[in-house]
């Protein structure tokens, strides 16, 4: 009877997933039906898109080939399952990207052109855009993870399966990430400071380049980043209720608690399109919907499944889940007062640049250094709440929880490139004003929630990464002879694995920063080189050679992102071959340590830079073309690397260095 009701509870939650795919197609449906606009806004919107699709193209070109070589590993060292495995889910971490990516650059003119008849239409145009990539993140990850499974039995497969999402979301974020920043700091350097041009100003050799990174980055490559913390999330749960529990109903709980969330994601999609009024309050009451939906109905799926069976109280396990769910809320409302212009840290920000560039610096760094403190403590009492609940299991299903609200989070990161491309598109046009107010408010609204969704997925991953930590002892104690993990402070191999792993993060993000300063130096030259030999293009009687800009930042994206997206791997073998396996164990901890600091730090900083230029431009502290502006202008450019590549990254990064820990146990620990 038993296996009956799991049975029943895993084919809803997979029915369930598709249903999310299936909506997903409806709105796709609804966003090609609305108009495109004029021929010009057209014009601009297909060169956009002709830009991105060529950057994921060889991309994914890039990224197969390390693919394939990984592929043939794994083949040969863990057999078929597990390296089909790692297909799928680099398969599925590509496609839910490319996919977002595709449908983003479809909304941004649609949403354009709905910003004529006023901001509510071109609100719900801009959110069904990004609703279409949270609904297929979390469609694609429950379905590849739940049958998957259901055709292996595996967890090794799994763990594979985790692999392949986790180190093509690496590429995908730093790839990405290189290229809308490296693009999007040539043009404001030189656009705005050098040239005093405004935002998307078409006269800008470097402004095309600028919208496509919006989509690359922003869209493709935080989509591949929250599928991968999603399907880990869920296959680190379903391992720690295997090897703690043993039963099926512990492994396809967090499938369920999956599948549930798809309702509440599609009642928060709802609410958006049938609510008028302030569009930051009706895209946060989306996400309270969302969460109440799951709190309610996550209860009687609790009693379903553990009636009897596990070893705390049936209640401790919907107390757990609770957990994750409040989290969320928790994490929502802190990373929202930290890079909001509605509060504090963001006009103090704007306050300091009336002084000069260095004080706007000083005043981002000092935000982001404060904007670690909440986070990190609340998620210390989640840890402990969540362990008292139901111990690593308890973890493990506060995490899945908190990453089910996906669906609609990442509507809500999507929603922001979209109208950031919307008001570019509207300039280059040479639309009414009106339309670039309407497009500049959503704008502002998308970087709050840009900010909002960095500070859930890092913070989700920090939980993730214990529970992966968790299954890394586990499966160690199962395969070798270490029965119970010899992890003690006073033992200097562990203090070694802690210094090594606290490093990791640091030179990963001196990487990615790296890369974007010098892409960025490459397009500031062309810029300059344009604008000097072709003076008309000032005066507008000659077109910028948009493409030489494309064409560097593609290069420089695609060469720059190789290093550090294999440094978590290379890192992690060479460990367990030179130093053993209670060293590595160090190695992981000290990794998620200092990368949640670092990753909170740099998200914060880089929104609230961000939006403390918005403030400025929009009236306040002497407002556009001000030596305000132009200080917060620098830090805005400064804070782009932080907050859109090297702090985002640092998320699949730590995930990757614990899944690869656990693979190579049977390899290297006999």
């Amino acid at each position: 009877m038993k296996d009956l009701l799991v049975n029943n509870a895993f084919a809803i939650s997979m029915v369930l997933a598709f249903i999310s795919l299936t909506v997903s197609g409806f709105l796709i449906a609804y966003i090609k039906g609305k108009s495109k606009g004029n021929e010009r806004m057209k014009d601009i919107a297909s060169t956009i898109e002709e830009g991105a699709k060529a950057y994921l193209q060889r991309q994914v070109i890039t990224i197969s080939i390390i693919a394939g070589f990984i592929f043939f590993l794994l083949m040969w060292f863990y057999g078929t399952n597990t390296s089909i495995g790692f297909l799928l889910g680099a398969f599925c971490s590509l496609s839910a990207g490319y996919l977002g990516m595709r449908v983003a650059v479809m909304s941004n003119v649609r949403t354009t052109n709905a910003a004529a008849s006023g901001e509510n239409f071109a609100l719900r145009v801009a959110f069904n855009g990004g609703a279409v990539t949270g609904l297929l993140v979390i469609g694609l990850a429950l379905l590849s993870v739940g049958l998957f499974y259901k055709y292996t039995e595996d967890m090794t497969s799994l763990i594979g399966l985790a692999l392949g999402s986790s180190l093509i979301s690496v590429f995908a974020r730093l790839g990405g990430g290189i290229y809308t920043k490296a693009a999007d700091v040539g043009a404001d350097l030189v656009g705005k400071i050098e040239s005093s041009m405004a935002e998307d100003d078409p006269r800008n050799p470097a402004v095309i380049a600028d919208n496509v990174g919006d989509n690359v980055g922003d869209c493709a490559g935080m989509a591949a980043d929250v599928f991968e913390t999603y399907a880990v999330s869920l296959i680190g749960a379903m391992i720690v209720g295997k090897l703690t529990y043993g039963t099926e109903s512990a492994v396809i709980f967090p499938l369920v608690l999956g599948g549930i969330s798809v309702i509440g994601a599609l009642l928060g999609i709802l609410y958006v399109n049938l609510t008028k009024g302030n569009a930051s309050g009706i895209l946060l009451g989306a996400v309270v919907i969302s969460a109440i939906t799951s709190a309610v109905l996550y209860f009687p799926a609790t009693q379903y499944l553990f009636e009897g069976n596990g070893n705390y109280p049936v209640i401790n396990y919907y107390y757990a889940s609770l957990v994750g769910l409040i989290m969320t809320a928790v994490v929502v409302v802190i990373t929202d007062y930290y890079t909001s212009t509605s509060y504090s840290p963001v006009r103090k920000i704007a306050e300091a640049s009336e002084t000069g560039h260095a004080t706007n610096i000083i005043a981002g760094l000092a935000v982001g250094q404060h904007a670690t403190a909440l986070p990190v403590g609340f998620i210390g009492v989640a840890i402990l709440l969540s362990f008292h609940f139901a111990g690593l299991y308890g973890i493990a299903i506060a995490v899945v929880s908190m990453l089910s609200m996906a669906g609609i989070i990442i509507s809500l990161d999507a929603f922001g490139p979209i109208t950031d491309n919307a008001g570019g598109i509207a300039v280059m046009a040479g639309l009414d004003k009106k339309v670039r107010e309407i497009t500049d408010k959503l704008d502002a609204v998308g970087n709050t929630m840009k900010a909002v969704t960095k500070g859930y997925a890092i913070a989700s991953a920090g939980l993730a990464a214990l529970v992966l930590f968790g299954s890394y002892v586990e499966e160690l104690a199962v395969q070798t002879v270490f029965k119970s993990m010899p992890f003690s402070l006073k033992d200097p191999h562990i203090i070694v694995g802690l210094f090594i792993g606290g490093l990791l993060p640091f030179v990963f993000t001196a990487h990615g920063l790296d890369a974007v300063g010098k892409a960025a130096g490459s397009v500031v030259r062309e810029v300059r080189r344009q604008l000097k030999e072709k003076p008309g293009i000032i005066t507008g009687k000659e077109r910028p050679d948009y493409a030489a800009c494309v064409d560097i930042v593609t290069k420089a994206a695609l060469k720059e992102m190789i290093i550090p997206a294999l440094l978590p791997v290379i890192v992690t073998v060479g460990v367990a071959w030179a130093l053993g396996p209670v060293v590595l164990g160090g190695v992981l901890v000290g990794t998620i340590v200092t990368g949640l600091f670092v990753a909170i730090a740099m998200t914060s900083s880089g929104g609230a830079w961000d939006n403390a230029k918005k403030y400025i431009e929009e009236g306040n502290h002497g407002g556009k073309g001000s030596p305000a502006h132009a200080a917060a202008v620098t830090g805005d450019t400064v804070g782009d690397p932080y907050k859109d590549t090297a702090g985002p990254a640092i998320n699949p990064m730590i995930k990757v260095v614990n899944i690869v820990a656990i693979l190579i146990i049977p390899i290297f620990f006999k």
